[in-house]
């Protein structure tokens, strides 16, 4: 067993639901709530899942409806968004929906908040929204921070029942631009780059110059968040890899977004040129390998970012394979329920209320 560790900082999950081959998507929400109490009997600090509209290769388009079922199946862990995309919504139905969730869960829901609009003009048409939407994403912030603060809003006579007065934490998903939003907010920031990228420490520097205090936080808190593969051998972690970024090869030189495919069989894919170049780029720019390279990789991120939690995306084909890396990092991090677990499962006698 390898003694490697890396610096205490909380490690979370943000799950996609997404489906894979020959199955239902009923039976990747199903496994996002699973996997949600195995991340807790793991220690992990937070279970996120997210928002996708029309895509073949993810079950997950309501977050808070599947926000309420994980919640419901376990009893510790934070639960929350990675995120709900706030320009296909009205802020008082959005404060509304988390105001009832943390009614229901005090002190266990977060509020992750995304600005990005359908993938097709024709899902952002059923959505009711267009690509300028995101335009107005600062001020929806404002917007929604007042339904639950009780500040100056645009319908002063408008409450958020039950939201108005409880504290739910919010997060803004962002990229290097969409930082300063954050920090106008006195939002959490929650932004990938787990391969360290020089942009994404620039984005996370200026993030936390421009902070500005909220009603809902005071002081910065940046959450890193990205792909993250541990396994016995440096070639076993890349394989676990290998289903997103054939899915998003082929979504790139298709115009679909398919379900994962088990590594075995992208071996034998006759890739083009095209669907290779995508394929091998789609590989790039996570941290994987041993559980002695992740610990080097990981915290050295964590020291060159100053991250105050690591949020982990990672998806493949294969769900035990998947768990076992989730379970390796669990040991790498040091979360407090991971140590009981030791080399072998243990995971599976744990009953779920689903």
């Amino acid at each position: 067993m390898t003694t490697a560790r890396i610096r205490a900082t909380k490690f979370s999950v943000l799950d996609r639901s997404r489906t894979r081959q020959g199955r239902e998507p009923g039976e990747a929400l199903r496994e996002s709530v699973r996997f949600a109490g195995e991340a807790e009997a793991l220690g992990y600090h937070r279970f996120w899942v997210s928002e996708h509209h029309s895509v073949p290769g993810v079950a997950g388009s309501a977050p808070t409806v599947l926000a309420a079922a994980v919640a419901a199946a376990t009893s510790r862990i934070r639960v929350g968004t990675g995120g709900v995309m706030l320009p296909n919504h009205r802020t008082l139905v959005v404060a509304e929906q988390f105001g009832v969730l943390e009614s229901l869960f005090p002190g266990r829901i977060d509020m992750g908040l995304g600005r990005s609009v359908g993938f097709t003009d024709g899902i952002r048409r059923a959505l009711g929204t267009d690509k300028d939407a995101m335009g107005d994403f600062g001020a929806q912030l404002a917007e929604l921070t007042a339904y639950f603060t009780g500040g100056p809003r645009a319908h002063p006579e408008v409450h958020a029942r039950p939201a108005e007065g409880l504290r739910v934490p919010m997060f803004v998903l962002a990229n290097e631009a969409g930082a300063r939003l954050a920090a106008e907010a006195g939002a959490a920031l929650v932004i990938g780059g787990l391969g360290g990228e020089e942009k994404m420490l620039a984005a996370v520097a200026r993030y936390r110059a421009a902070f500005r205090p909220s009603a809902l936080r005071e002081r910065p808190y940046v959450v890193v968040a990205g792909n993250v593969a541990v396994a016995g051998t440096t070639e076993s972690a890349r394989r676990l890899l290998m289903p997103e970024a054939w899915a998003l090869a082929y979504s790139r030189t298709h115009g679909v977004f398919p379900p994962l495919t088990p590594s075995e069989e992208i071996d034998s894919l006759a890739m083009t040129d095209r669907e290779r170049g995508f394929y091998e780029a789609g590989l790039r720019g996570h941290i994987h390998g041993t559980e002695d390279e992740v610990a080097a990789a990981l915290d050295s991120l964590i020291e060159r970012s100053g991250a105050d939690e690591v949020l982990v995306t990672t998806a493949s084909h294969d769900r035990s394979e998947l768990l076992g890396s989730y379970r390796r990092l669990a040991r790498l991090a040091g979360l407090p329920a991971a140590a009981s677990q030791g080399q072998g499962g243990g995971l599976d006698q744990v009953a779920y209320r689903l």
